[in-house]
């Protein structure tokens, strides 16, 4: 078994004050005795009584039959230590504490009670007790004494005034946090639970004001800082950027336009930029990139665009190599696969001054040296950890880089104003023209020969489809023997046509060989086990196809959706789920197959995955809220927004004392 401190460590308990904010999960009530004839099935609540007999019974179980004059109870335990059973013997006076239920034969048991010996008669607890996350090796006794140690160490004085208080209907500071780990005896123990007590509502106030004082000061510091001042040359028709602009085959919608003027006004001005833009799949985020690359370059720096896995940035390197070279732009592709000799050129001309570097996250490798990179662009931003997203914008000659972000999770309102604060927010909120509505349909595993059967006559009829199994990092092999399986279970019922299988386990040469025969149309149907990387825009490809959809996030499922539609041709997706479907796998399916809306989709994905997913923070290791709720409490991430920008206006120290309490070591993770 590991240390005790790596133990606490992995439970968050490093500090005093890790610990009096490690909160209970539940509580026991063991402030009163219940007399056994007025035990409720599934009620947990407390017995005293003498033990009148014990045995093993014919499965090993030990049991004991506790007698309190009302009735009786039997004890059983399926694993245990010796020390049961010198609790229980015969004659001896128990107090029991468990949930009971209606044992075999008739009558109630308890399995796996907590048993005590009562020191006396009525020395019951005047308070609930607390039960705590625990991990292996650290008892509830052990947790239980160390918090109260730190309850009396930590200094818990209030930085809100009585006045304040008032107005916001919060008790104080060490109230609330003494009566969530010490609840008064005949405290209800729902809202205690279910988090809606004035002592949680505290504690989520308290922790989104640091959130919120840490997102401004991060805000505060970044203006601070000196970015490369990259002006759009208008009128210039001579310009990189003018020229490219003139070539498109095709006009931009007015949101692109809105979100572009954005763009280019914050790069002209000296304070680093940090946005987000935030568009649906196919919404046309990589032109508003291109441009933005293009304006960097035309005043003399640098730009690199960095995708988080191969197949995503060969997609942004071809597309853009093909838009920028025809204008001499030099264009270098970088990622952690290239060959040494490769590689050693692509460092050495990026030195040089390339102008645009497109990759992996190797861009942000010790060995690469820019010699003066403006724009740093991060596609699919939740996908990289924090140190990575602090590493591609760290300074560069004594300036900060501009930082444009891309993503095409949209971010739900409540969200955005609690996590962005510190970020400038554009959305593309309009698809270009000429895009169908995507068909959605829900089909079972067991029809999955005739949807097989229907997609034979489509593809007769010229068109494609993409088949998406879903990938398990954890089991790899069994994935590709499923996803091998399915292509040639297809290939058997339409051997007529060009099948192919794009899988993870193949060199970047066969998955671009396949992909180009799948673009050219001599491949009609791309069987591929990559989720949301499944390759280039193909407007031909009509039909997705989803199996086993109910393994995929909502998110995942929109990306892939996104995938078709892409021409003016009718396009449809099929989710395909198996049958042990969860409660919430049958909400997230409901969820697809009702509303294409990317924000509505986000909104209850949201509701269902919690904000951890879908910031990317559980890889990325950022200072998650522990306590509020982003849904449930919008009305407090008001109130803290308006404190933290009124302490913030006012230079009231308690702003600078607020987040220290909260943060401690881990502000940095705010700034990504």
């Amino acid at each position: 078994m590991a240390p005790l401190a790596e133990r606490l460590k992995k439970l968050g308990l490093v500090s005093d004050w890790d610990f009096v904010l490690h909160l209970p999960l539940r509580y026991e009530d063991e402030t009163s005795i219940t007399p056994i004839e007025e035990l409720e099935v599934g009620v947990d609540a407390q017995v005293e009584g003498v033990v009148t007999n014990n045995s093993d019974n014919r499965f090993g179980n030990f049991e004991a039959w506790i007698d309190d004059e009302t009735d009786m109870l039997k004890a059983r335990f399926i694993h245990y230590y010796p020390s049961i059973r010198e609790l229980l013997k015969v004659g001896k006076r128990v107090r029991l504490y468990g949930n009971p239920r209606a044992a075999f034969g008739g009558g109630l048991e308890m399995i796996h009670p907590k048993v005590r010996a009562p020191k006396a008669e009525g020395d019951l607890p005047k308070t609930l007790t607390p039960v705590y996350p625990a991990g292996e090796g650290v008892t509830q006794l052990w947790l239980r004494k160390r918090i109260d140690r730190a309850l009396m160490d930590v200094d818990i004085s209030d930085l809100l005034t009585e006045e304040e208080r008032q107005e916001l209907h919060l008790p104080g500071l060490a109230e609330a946090i003494n009566s969530l780990h010490h609840p008064k005896a005949g405290a209800p123990i729902g809202p205690l639970q279910n988090r809606t007590d004035p002592a949680w509502q505290r504690l989520k106030f308290d922790e989104l004001l640091a959130q919120q004082i840490s997102l401004k000061k991060s805000r505060e510091m970044r203006d601070m800082n000196k970015g490369p001042v990259m002006p759009l040359r208008k009128g210039d028709n001579s310009s990189l950027t003018a020229k490219f602009f003139h070539s498109l085959p095709f006009k931009l919608t007015k949101a692109q336009i809105r979100v572009w003027k954005d763009i280019y006004e914050s790069l002209g001005s000296e304070r680093p930029m940090n946005r987000l833009v935030q568009g649906d799949v196919g919404s046309g985020k990589t032109v508003i990139a291109a441009l933005a690359a293009c304006q960097a370059i035309d005043a003399g720096y640098q730009a690199a665009l960095m995708a988080p896995t191969e197949i995503l940035a060969e997609q942004h390197f071809k597309k853009i190599i093909s838009w920028l070279e025809p204008f001499g732009v030099r264009v270098v592709w970088l990622s952690g696969k290239q060959k040494a000799k490769e590689k050693r050129e692509a460092l050495a001309a990026i030195e040089d001054g390339a102008e645009l570097v497109v990759g992996t996250h190797a861009i942000i490798q010790p060995d690469v040296k820019f010699k003066a990179l403006g724009l740093a662009i991060v596609d699919e931003q939740h996908r990289f950890g924090v140190d990575q997203r602090l590493a591609i914008r760290a300074q560069q000659n004594g300036m900060m880089p501009h930082l444009l972000m891309l993503s095409a999770t949209p971010i739900p309102r409540t969200l955005a104003m609690s996590y962005l604060a510190d970020i400038d927010v554009s959305v593309i909120d309009e698809l270009p023209p000429g895009r169908q509505e995507i068909s959605t349909k829900l089909v079972s595993m067991s029809r999955k020969g005739d949807l097989v059967e229907w997609i034979g006559k489509s593809l007769s009829a010229g068109l494609q489809a993409y088949w998406v199994c879903p990938l398990i990092e954890e089991s790899e092999k069994v994935d590709l023997t499923a996803a091998t399986e399915t292509c040639e279970e297809i290939k058997q019922i339409l051997p007529q046509f060009k099948i192919e299988l794009l899988h993870g386990k193949m060199t970047p040469e066969d998955k671009n060989a396949v992909m180009e025969r799948f673009v050219k149309g001599e491949t009609k149907l791309l069987v591929s086990t990559t989720v949301i990387e499944v390759g280039v825009d193909v407007p031909n490809a009509s039909i997705m196809v989803i199996e086993h959809a109910e393994r995929f996030g909502l998110a995942q499922l929109h990306q892939l959706r996104g995938r078709v539609g892409r021409g003016s041709i009718k396009s449809y997706c099929f989710a395909i789920f198996g049958d042990q479907l969860s409660k919430i796998g049958k909400e997230r399916l409901q969820v697809f197959n009702d509303t294409t809306d990317g924000f509505e989709i986000s909104r209850r994905d949201l509701e269902l995955r919690g904000p951890g997913e879908f910031l990317g923070a559980r890889q990325s290791g950022a200072a998650l809220l522990r306590f509020a709720d982003f849904e449930t409490d919008g009305f407090l991430v008001e109130k803290a927004m308006a404190m933290a920008d009124k302490w913030i206006r006012e230079k009231d120290p308690r702003a600078e004392k607020h987040a220290a309490r909260w943060y401690q070591s881990k502000e940095k993770y705010l700034e990504a």
